[in-house]
């Protein structure tokens, strides 16, 4: 049986992570990466079981160890008193229920252990994908020089602002959603375990929220910073901002998290915006992958987890069926439902961690410490069907007659 041909395009978290799973299965790719070279917006990671799972099965579950920091808990905390909500254990429960630890990495770190899990010399750096389209059993995507590469099948992984889904369905507007996210990163000598505890800290205040947690193995903490507004904000990773801009946006929100602030040097600024699932992904020999297609808000902090679930289940499919179509319909049936359920869910978690009424913060608050007296594993982020996915098990499960019968 002749060897499939992959073209990917987008280098990022999603395309280097499929391009490994393809690469583990024996499936050449090549990818094509706008950027002139490969580096990734330096922001935090949250590597939840479900994708570390994943990790282990492209065996680079050492590598990732060693460059991750092991959270104890998720905790949730009153914006002004640090009161806490709820608290979710995590480094001695995730590998018992999950069958795998969470972590917390820097993303470039992880593109980097990926990238070294990939041949380098089928990529193509500085080139911008134009158009994607069909001839026959043959899929093609042309570039800003002019030049066409064609495949068996052509994987768009190019992110939120997606050349190819934009080819293959037009260009669907993205809608703001009032909110406004601030990105940075806090190196450190040493933990300052004194006002940023081990954890995964969710700060949920009126109109906003906050999340920080180490990446690095405890060398810097990540901040996540969203607050809801009224102007709109480019929907971008890298409109610079500044600590004082951070500082005003959290005025008289708890001293730690103001402390914390206070060292930000190197902030960033985007605004979020929201779409909905959509209701197909494939044409033919081409589909979308990660952000390109399902963009979903970091509430549920799956956006990198998701990606490389789909690489993983999509490499899967591929590998199964010489019916490339067929083969992109399976991945689609299996990724679509879920990718749509954490979309959706993710952009609830943004209601509910904003609101401004005393009452329903009280009613929330009781609803978190009533979870978490039952199982804490439900409570606060509820993310616990979102951590026990398998997505080895399920292509197991769901692989077709001909294979299954092997």
């Amino acid at each position: 049986m002749r060897k499939l041909k992959v073209g990917i395009i987008g280098g990022g978290i999603g395309g280097v992570a499929l391009a490994a799973s393809l690469k583990r299965r024996g499936i050449d790719s090549h990818i094509f990466e706008r950027a002139p070279a490969f580096g990734e917006v330096g922001a935090g990671i949250q590597m939840t079981p479900n994708a570390v799972k994943i990790m282990r099965a492209l065996d680079v579950f050492e590598p990732l160890q060693k460059i991750s920091f092991l959270p104890q808990n998720i905790i949730g905390r009153n914006w002004k008193t640090a009161r806490e909500m709820w608290r979710t254990p995590l480094a001695e429960d995730c590998p018992r229920l999950y069958g795998a630890p969470f972590f917390h990495v820097h993303r470039a770190d992880l593109h980097r252990i990926l990238l070294e899990r990939i041949d380098l010399e089928a990529t193509t750096l500085g080139t911008a994908c134009m158009e994607v389209g069909q001839k026959g059993n043959t899929a093609f995507a042309t570039f800003a020089d002019g030049k066409e590469f064609e495949a068996d099948v052509i994987i768009g992984a190019d992110g939120i602002h997606s050349t190819v889904r934009k080819s293959l369905f037009g260009d669907e507007p993205s809608l703001f959603t009032g909110n406004m996210c601030w990105r940075a990163v806090v190196p450190f000598d040493k933990p300052p375990f004194d006002y940023v505890t081990p954890d995964s800290s969710f700060w949920l205040g009126p109109n906003g929220h906050v999340v920080t947690y180490y990446v690095s193995g405890g060398a810097a903490v990540n901040i996540v910073a969203v607050l809801e507004t009224k102007d709109w904000v480019q929907e971008s990773w890298n409109v610079r901002s500044s600590r004082d801009e951070l500082l005003a946006g959290y005025k008289g929100w708890h001293e730690n998290l103001q402390k914390l602030f206070s060292r930000a040097d190197n902030v960033f600024k985007w605004g979020l915006f929201d779409r909905d699932p959509m209701p197909t992904w494939t044409k033919g020999r081409m589909t979308l992958l990660g952000d390109a297609a399902h963009p979903m808000l970091p509430f549920l902090s799956q956006g990198a987890a998701m990606a490389i679930e789909d690489g993983f289940v999509l490499s899967g499919a591929l590998s199964d069926t010489a019916d490339v179509p067929e083969a992109l319909k399976r991945y689609e049936s299996l990724r679509r439902p879920r990718t749509s359920r954490v979309q959706l869910e993710s952009r609830e978690r943004g209601r509910t961690y904003h609101l401004s009424s005393r009452f329903a913060q009280i009613k929330r608050d009781l609803g978190y410490r009533w979870k978490s007296f039952i199982n804490p594993q439900s409570s606060g982020l509820g993310a616990n069907w979102v951590y026990e996915y398998d997505a080895a098990a399920q292509l197991r499960d769901t692989r077709p007659l001909s294979q299954a019968a092997e």
